[in-house]
């Protein structure tokens, strides 16, 4: 019942209870009632007395818990708590009051349970966050802020961003939009580290002025930073040798070049390559070929001048240049001349690889601007022809440029594109030097000699274009052709001699490294029913130590088939005396570099003499080429060296000559035996 209606009641029942009361005393005065009756009045009197009382009692105490319950809804407010519900039965004022702070509490429990999130929200986030008043005081830090700066968030809260900012007194009148514009900026953290970060800003969208500020997300881009100098630095310098690269080195010497102009001076260009350095690879692999390189731009780092500047061009290739040189030829040459040989006694050291004590070499070409070329691409060209000239020449040396040489650079490029048409438009040759016994001048066998017989060029020497097909790894087709070639030869010769003697084929690391190359070689010995005791495998140092344990085993496959096998250039590779005595070789042949000046310098005597007498010691034959004069021919007699091979002899011959050769010396007179000292006088030897 609400409340005025109950009060109307009771104003009506107090009413009609005092009316009877009245009532009743009229009656007992009037009519000489009993005393009951009396007393009956008197207690509805009474009762109509004290109800209004009792109705005031209990209204308060509904008051009292009413107001009791707002108190207690009140401070569960104040305290935060929000899920306690207020439950109202009343309809008066007091009950509207109840509602009123039921809904306050439900809005505070949305706001608060809003607010909370947000707050979960941004701790949650990895990207630092601050809320800023319009003068840049932060409001709100998140915990990520609090990790990027070191502060705690009651050091954040009214810190003015601007004094995170590294040296934000230097960014203008308003830092932050400075930072805001760039999208970038450095922020200084508490124990003053500074770390880059990526800085967003925003506005608060709001009409309430007290809320008016600025949002700011900060992210921590230092891995981006280091991330973003690698890439500088590797897209300008080489990762392995820690030198500018081909573009940064362009870059430099361009610079270089316009020093240069306005100064009046020249600059001088090395180019330099290593020599055989593709061997390095394949027989220590390229972790050892790296470990070269390395350190080869250490030594060179070492030795050369503070102005000079080091570059690596690609692989092996390397290029320096120095500026502020004379542009008077002679005294540049000079003054760049003492530089190569600089270069060349710095790589010639000794490189330590595997164990192993290992010399190389490397060629340079020398181009100077103004004189030879007044760009960056001309002048690199240009060193780049003259380095090529200097391989050409046996390496360990340097050139300067020449226009000559760039003619030569062409031709050398349209030869690479010929090459791989060489084998199908049949342009190889092969030529036989023939094989001398020193006892007595006789034909023991041969050498074949691949030559290129290229329309309009005439024979291109194996010099020249093996290198190129190594490159372009076409030497393992070339090397099948000639043992094809050779094969079928040799069958035509022992249709006319009975003893043709031995006939020597190059064979090459890539060859030697093809899975199928035995069984390949049986199946060309079988189908041209060629003895396998009258061919011999020559192999290079370099390839007999490629990969010694797998070499080994290939070899003496081959040595098990009855090829004879022989170790060719002797002296200029790196194997040692341990290494041969584990692979099944027959034969040493000494390199012509030895030979050519054994019989007048005493050092090459000694050291031919120290090969001969090591290979008869192991059982081996000996063999010396590039003999081209009686005096060393003596030399070797004189020393005991079992064969001999050069222009001494003639010219390489074609099969047919050397079958006319082979048919007279079959008559009875060895080819050569004129040339011995100790040759029977009655001997008279056939033309050569």
């Amino acid at each position: 019942m609400n409340g005025p209606r109950f009060k109307y009641l009771m104003l009506i029942l107090c009413s009609v209870f005092l009316g009877v009361a009245a009532l009743l005393g009229y009656l007992a005065r009037s009519y000489d009632m009993p005393l009951s009756v009396l007393l009956l009045s008197a207690l509805f009197a009474a009762f109509a007395v004290m109800l209004p009382g009792f109705w005031s009692w209990r209204q308060r105490q509904r008051l009292d818990r009413a107001v009791r319950g707002l108190i207690g809804a009140a401070e569960q407010i104040s305290r935060g708590e929000f899920h306690q519900a207020l439950v109202s039965t009343r309809s008066d004022k007091i009950g509207e009051l109840e509602h009123a702070f039921e809904n306050m509490r439900l809005a505070l429990r949305n706001t608060t349970f809003t607010r909370n999130y947000l707050h979960s929200v941004l701790n949650s986030m990895t990207d630092a966050v601050f809320v800023t008043a319009p003068g840049g005081s932060v409001r709100i830090a998140n915990d990520a802020a609090c990790r990027l700066t070191g502060y705690g968030d009651d050091e954040l809260i009214g810190k003015n961003l601007v004094t995170l900012l590294d040296q934000g007194d230097k960014l203008g009148p308003d830092p932050l939009q400075v930072a805001r514009d760039t999208g970038e900026t450095v922020l200084r953290t508490r124990a003053g580290q500074t770390i880059p970060v990526s800085f967003i800003g925003s506005t608060v969208a709001t009409e309430d002025p007290e809320f008016e500020g600025e949002i700011y997300v900060a992210r921590d881009i230092t891995e981006r930073k280091r991330a973003e100098r690698r890439i500088r630095y590797l897209a300008r310098y080489d990762a392995l040798t820690k030198i500018p690269n081909r573009m940064q080195f362009q870059h430099l010497l361009q610079q270089a070049i316009a020093r240069s102009r306005r100064s009046g001076q020249g600059v001088a260009m090395l180019y330099v390559d290593m020599d055989r350095f593709k061997e390095v690879n394949d027989t220590f692999g390229h972790a050892s070929g790296d470990r070269v390189l390395e350190v080869l731009t250490e030594r060179l780092t070492r030795v050369l001048n503070t102005e000079a500047v080091l570059g690596r061009l690609a692989g092996d290739e390397f290029a320096l240049f120095v500026d502020s040189v004379s542009q008077d030829a002679d005294e540049a040459g000079g003054q760049v001349a003492q530089l190569a040989r600089t270069v060349l006694h710095a790589a010639g050291e000794a490189f330590h690889i595997n164990g192993q004590e290992v010399f190389l070499t490397v060629s340079i070409g020398i181009a100077l601007c103004p004189r030879d070329a007044e760009n960056v691409i001309d002048l690199i060209r240009n060193a780049d022809a003259a380095m090529y000239y200097s391989k050409q020449n046996g390496g360990n040396t340097y050139a300067f440029y020449s226009p000559e040489m760039n003619a030569a650079a062409v031709e050398r490029l349209m030869l690479k594109s010929k090459l791989r048409r060489a084998v199908e438009r049949d342009e190889f040759v092969v030529r036989y030097q023939p094989k001398v016994d020193l006892r007595d001048g006789r034909v023991v066998g041969a050498e074949a000699l691949l030559r290129w017989r290229l329309p309009g060029h005439g024979d291109i020497p194996p010099a020249q274009f093996i290198p190129i097909a190594e490159e372009n790894n076409l030497i393992s087709a070339i090397g099948e052709w000639v043992l094809e070639r050779v094969c079928m030869d040799f069958r035509a010769l022992r249709r006319h001699v009975a003893d043709p003697g031995r006939i020597s084929i190059n064979l090459s690391l890539k060859q030697l490294k093809q899975a199928s190359f035995i069984l390949n070689c049986r199946s060309v010995f079988e189908r041209h029913e060629v003895p396998t005791r009258n061919l011999e495998l020559e192999i290079t140092e370099t390839t007999l130590m490629a990969d010694p344990r797998r070499t080994v085993q290939m070899l003496n496959q081959l040595h098990d088939m009855g090829l004879h096998l022989s170790i060719d250039d002797f002296g200029t590779g790196y194997s040692s005396l341990s290494a041969l005595q584990q692979f099944p070789i027959g034969t040493l042949k000494i390199d012509q570099s030895f030979v050519r000046d054994a019989a007048d310098d005493p050092a090459d005597a000694v050291l031919v003499r120290t090969i001969i007498d090591m290979g008869h010691s192991l059982g081996m034959e000996v063999v010396a080429e590039g003999v081209e004069s009686v005096r060393q021919l003596e030399f070797l007699h004189a020393s005991r060296c079992n064969f001999a091979q050069g222009q001494l002899f003639g010219q390489a011959r074609s099969i047919d000559e050397l079958l006319q050769l082979l048919q007279a010396q079959q008559a009875g007179r060895p080819a050569f035996a004129n040339l011995l000292p100790d040759a029977p006088a009655a001997l008279q030897p056939i033309s050569a």
